[in-house]
């Protein structure tokens, strides 16, 4: 087995070993045979070939920057393109509950692994991390499939079950469990393949993508500034952010150093990874785009056409009629995972959501991150809240 693969794999087996719930003990080895067939495909020599024209995108970001509407640029494609949202959700959860919490050194190499083999059309390892586990490749759990038109198609529906629960379940068709099998073959007869994902931290760790001879990686990184980052999980996780809405608040509560601490390195795992996709190493070299939110917010046609030519692939008027329909929403659209937005409102719509002084606790925090991305620091109050100041340097990544 190559070396690049055997933290992983050592870990998954482990998990899958000491795994209690569900009588799972009783299938370790009907998943070792999976795990061990997926590993022989990836790294085996003979199987390796050029990927034929065939483009594979993976948008990495973090949660709150926008990325389930930029991932839409690619769900909206069309019948050429295999969209897969979020995947390694299962995998996160796993190894949250397992670990009490997700651990990124020993997470990133599984996540590596899952997402290679997604990339090749393969679910098998995604299958060790869904619960409760697929009976016959077959899943009525997977986490958003409504998200994925690939999904959600003729050939990928399978027989409605009746009084059988699925939460994500396909919203204009009426599709029983999903049949990974049948997924698998819908992915490899697709033209492209794309991928969303918010667990990805470190770019180097997604190097075996690059180099994989039947993959033509791109790699889109998608920022956003961290003081609106902030500003929008304080509403959308709002349990998780109860010491930061008590600190926007009480004038005399003490700074809790760990909460700033976790913010810190969440700004440093960005800016680390998009120093290494902006130096170009020769493994990345025309695979990696750095894109900001608040660019794509304000000028989503052009960005998104931008994003294209840099894939290499058609910008189709579906795609475009997509952006000019949810691009232009109705001031009342409030659900805080819409993809619908007045883009041009709502770049700036943080500044009058959070105090100045949890501001100044995310510039100091997040300050080389800020200055890498172009983002301006607001000197007091009235700079933060003056709509004809802006906060974005105008700038171009290469």
């Amino acid at each position: 087995m190559n070396i690049k693969y055997s933290i992983s794999v050592i870990f998954i087996v482990a998990l899958v070993i000491v795994e209690k719930e569900n009588n799972i003990i009783s299938k370790v080895s009907e998943k070792l045979v999976y795990l061990r067939w997926s590993i022989q495909q990836s790294v085996s020599p003979a199987s390796a070939s050029a990927s034929g024209g065939r483009k594979h995108i993976l948008l990495l970001a973090t949660t709150r920057t926008g990325s389930s509407f930029v991932g839409e640029f690619f769900n909206q494609q069309g019948s050429n393109m295999f969209y897969l949202f979020e995947p390694l959700w299962h995998v996160a959860h796993m190894l949250s509950v397992k670990m009490d919490g997700t651990n990124a050194t020993v997470a990133g190499p599984v996540y590596r692994d899952v997402l290679h083999q997604l990339f090749l059309c393969d679910f098998s390892l995604l299958e060790i991390f869904i619960k409760p586990p697929p009976k016959d490749h077959v899943t009525a759990a997977l986490f958003r499939r409504y998200s994925s038109q690939s999904l959600c198609e003729e050939s990928v529906c399978s027989p409605f079950v009746r009084n059988l629960f699925e939460q994500f379940h396909c919203l204009e068709r009426r599709c029983g469990p999903l049949n990974l099998t049948l997924a698998s073959q819908s992915c490899m007869k697709k033209k492209h393949h794309a991928i969303k994902s918010v667990r990805v931290q470190q770019l180097e760790t997604l190097r075996p993508l690059a180099e994989d001879p039947r993959l033509d990686m791109k790699f889109i990184q998608l920022v956003r500034d961290p003081r609106a980052v902030l500003a929008s999980r304080m509403v959308a996780f709002s349990s998780e952010y109860t010491i930061w809405k008590r600190w926007a608040v009480d004038e005399d509560l003490p700074v809790d150093e760990d909460e700033v601490r976790k913010l810190k390195e969440y700004c440093d795992n960005i800016r680390m990874s998009a120093e290494i996709g902006l130096k170009q190493p020769p493994w990345l070299r025309g695979r990696y785009m750095l894109v900001r939110y608040e660019d794509i917010a304000r000028f989503p046609m052009r960005k998104a056409a931008e994003m294209y030519g840099f894939i290499g692939i058609p910008f189709t008027t579906t795609v475009e009629k997509w952006i000019l329909k949810n691009t232009q929403a109705f001031k009342n659209v409030s659900e805080v995972f819409s993809t619908q937005r007045n883009s041009s409102e709502h770049v700036d719509k943080w500044r009058f959501s959070i105090p100045f002084k949890l501001v100044q606790l995310v510039q100091k925090a997040c300050g080389p991150t800020m200055t890498l991305f172009g983002y301006k620091f607001a000197e007091n109050k009235d700079m933060l809240i003056d709509k004809s100041v802006s906060l974005i340097e105008e700038r171009t990544f290469l």
